[in-house]
């Protein structure tokens, strides 16, 4: 049994609740960047932040990512998104072209896929060799790890939702004229190489889940559990990686005043 297995796709929230915790979380996240960027507070400048999104098509990554960044300021957060390796940058070491959308201090970045495209995608299209996507798993790790050595609070998302809701929403994809373009024949293929994916995606755990960098796997069967679970989930974790660099988050009270 692998670790997608135990979560429960079942958890759902009301119109209500979802509102109101997104509503919540979106105006939390706001003052924390606020004082990550060191626009309130005592100026200082905070970790960086760097959210990872994987998961199945069809998850509700884009989604996700909508209401995480809707209330920030665009100036203090990037999102970038990555899809397979062009010519050139396979001529590169396979991590070189994510350095430039990475944060510095003070900074937040979101993407839309990342280096673990090594081990999921081009490891089932066999765009990688099997030398080269085992050999990925230590250096991904390695430099996740220099990179929280750095002070840079690492998030990794991974949405899972079951074969029959993607099959659902594949299908409402294709009979909504304004959503047509999102579904490729490359989705439909990819659905056909399911049990190929699935290995990969538990290796990927098994390799690649340590202290300063573990998958946070989202039940995503419900759009709006899965947006409420990321939206609080970074809020918590950016706060803790706060403290821990002996940045105290702002109480509410701090912040009114500021």
């Amino acid at each position: 049994m692998g670790r997608l297995d135990d979560l429960d796709l079942s958890q759902k929230l009301s119109t209500e609740d979802y509102e109101r915790r997104l509503d919540s979380a979106q105006t939390r996240l706001s003052a924390r960047r606020l004082q990550l960027d060191g626009l309130i507070g005592d100026g200082r400048l905070g970790p960086p932040v760097c959210v990872l999104f994987e998961g199945w098509d069809a998850a509700g990554k884009g989604g996700a990512i909508n209401r995480l960044v809707e209330r920030l300021d665009r100036r203090h957060v990037r999102v970038a998104s990555f899809s397979a390796p062009s010519f050139d940058e396979r001529r590169h070491h396979f991590l070189w072209r994510f350095s430039p959308a990475l944060p510095g201090w003070g900074g937040m970045a979101v993407l839309d896929r990342t280096w673990y495209g090594r081990v999921l995608v081009e490891r089932v299209e066999g765009i990688a060799s099997a030398k080269e996507w085992k050999r990925a798993y230590d250096e991904i790790v390695a430099f996740e790890r220099a990179l929280a050595a750095e002070g840079a609070i690492l998030l990794k998302f991974w949405l899972h939702i079951s074969d029959d809701e993607q099959l659902k929403r594949f299908e409402r994809r294709r009979k909504t004229p304004l959503k047509r373009w999102k579904l490729t024949d490359e989705d439909w293929r990819n659905r056909e190489k399911q049990p190929q994916y699935l290995k990969a995606v538990e290796d990927m755990f098994e390799h690649t889940d340590h202290k300063a960098a573990p998958w946070i796997l989202v039940p995503a069967e419900s759009k709006k559990f899965a947006r409420v679970f990321v939206a609080e989930t970074v809020n918590e974790k950016i706060e803790a990686g706060m403290r821990g660099q002996g940045f105290e988050p702002l109480t509410q009270k701090e912040l009114e005043a500021a």
